[in-house]
């Protein structure tokens, strides 16, 4: 048999409130006079009681059957007792059983929970990197939505395998005690830039063990967020291209001084009018002092006037090209260098407070 749950309510109530059609009454009935329930009493029921002689206020009891829905239960009694309108003045609860003072308790703190974060939200953070060149400066590019309080902006950078943060700024300064010793005095955030939304990573003397997936986080007075980038380290340099003049004739030269991982190196030639022109190009490959990089040094022989004459240097992540165009009257040359798999993805990681609530049932359930 369920257990029995008892509610109390009770009015104080004026001449005035006489006046509205309510029962005139006075103080509220102290807790310790409650009247308890007998087995009389039928479910969802209530009985209306006479003041004591000390007392000056009327009295209604109802009891229901504990449960994880006895105020439900409760008010909707209550509402009925009183001709299907609930007044303003207090309701007062009594419930025999443990169990249903626990869920209530859980479900309190669940709500202050979900009220207390419900000003927070996710954040758009969004992570852009381009490859990282050896023994240079690279840049791990982040932003987020714009925040005009700075002491409420925290950026943390992370790499996956490694102990240590990468970098912590917070509250307008770097934070770097939990700093990992491979980053030590080679990171830097462009703290000028930070309430305008950047949260970009400067990373100094770049190394071939940097390559890997980075994590930025970012919190602002608004919400938090977060976005994970895959970093790529290697070596690559923009071609120098000449023309060398001997009396076996012309040839032409390409050469760049550092590329890792060891690129590909190809040549294309074109008359004016378009047409293909056979070719035969010599390519070696010269470790540099480092031992990582190569120098590449690429020969075109045997070329002809009123043609276009390009060399392609390529790996995993960058192209470079160099074009040499041969008149009757002169020589003219064009060099580029372009890095390639640029990639970006975002993750919000804040949960808004209606999430909190719709788990508040499973909260309770497991109770």
């Amino acid at each position: 048999m369920a257990s029995q749950g008892q509610v109390m309510f009770w009015r104080g109530c004026s001449q005035e409130n006489s006046a509205l059609g309510e029962e005139p009454g006075a103080s509220l009935l102290p807790p310790h006079d409650p009247l308890p329930l007998t087995k009389s009493n039928h479910s969802n029921s209530c009985r209306h009681h006479s003041p004591a002689p000390h007392q000056n206020t009327s009295l209604q009891v109802c009891h229901f059957p504990a449960s994880a829905s006895f105020l439900s239960a409760a008010l909707q009694t209550y509402a009925r007792c009183k001709g299907g309108r609930l007044h303003r003045n207090s309701v007062f609860f009594f419930p025999n059983s443990t169990t249903t003072v626990i869920i209530i308790l859980a479900a309190v703190i669940a709500l202050i929970i979900g009220f207390g974060i419900s000003g927070k939200r996710s954040i758009n953070v969004t992570a852009l990197t381009s490859p990282g060149n050896i023994g240079q400066s690279g840049l791990l590019g982040c932003t987020f939505e714009p925040d005009i309080w700075m002491g409420s902006i925290v950026i943390r950078w992370a790499k996956v395998g490694v102990a240590g943060l990468v970098h912590e700024f917070r509250g307008g300064k770097d934070h770097l005690q939990e700093q990992d010793v491979v980053f030590q005095g080679r990171t830097a955030i462009f703290a000028d830039q930070v309430m305008g939304g950047n949260a970009s990573l400067e990373l100094r003397e770049v190394q071939l063990s940097d390559a890997g997936t980075y994590r930025c986080s970012v919190t602002t007075s608004r919400g938090s967020g977060a976005a994970v980038l895959r970093y790529q380290t290697g070596a690559f340099s923009t071609p120098r291209v000449h023309v060398q003049t001997s009396s076996s004739g012309d040839t032409l030269g390409c050469k760049a001084p550092r590329w890792f991982p060891q690129p590909t190196v190809r040549w294309m030639a074109y008359s004016n009018a378009g047409k293909c022109l056979p070719h035969a190009a010599n390519t070696s490959y010269e470790l540099n002092s480092e031992d990582i990089t190569v120098k590449v040094v690429s020969f075109l022989r045997h070329i002809t006037a009123n043609a276009t004459y390009t060399c392609v240097i390529e790996n995993s992540i960058a192209k470079a090209t160099g074009n040499i165009k041969v008149t009757d009257f002169n020589i003219t040359t064009e060099t580029s260098l372009h890095v390639v798999n640029l990639n970006t993805e975002s993750v919000s990681s804040s949960l808004p407070a209606c999430h909190w609530m719709l788990l508040l049932p499973m909260c309770l359930l497991s109770i």
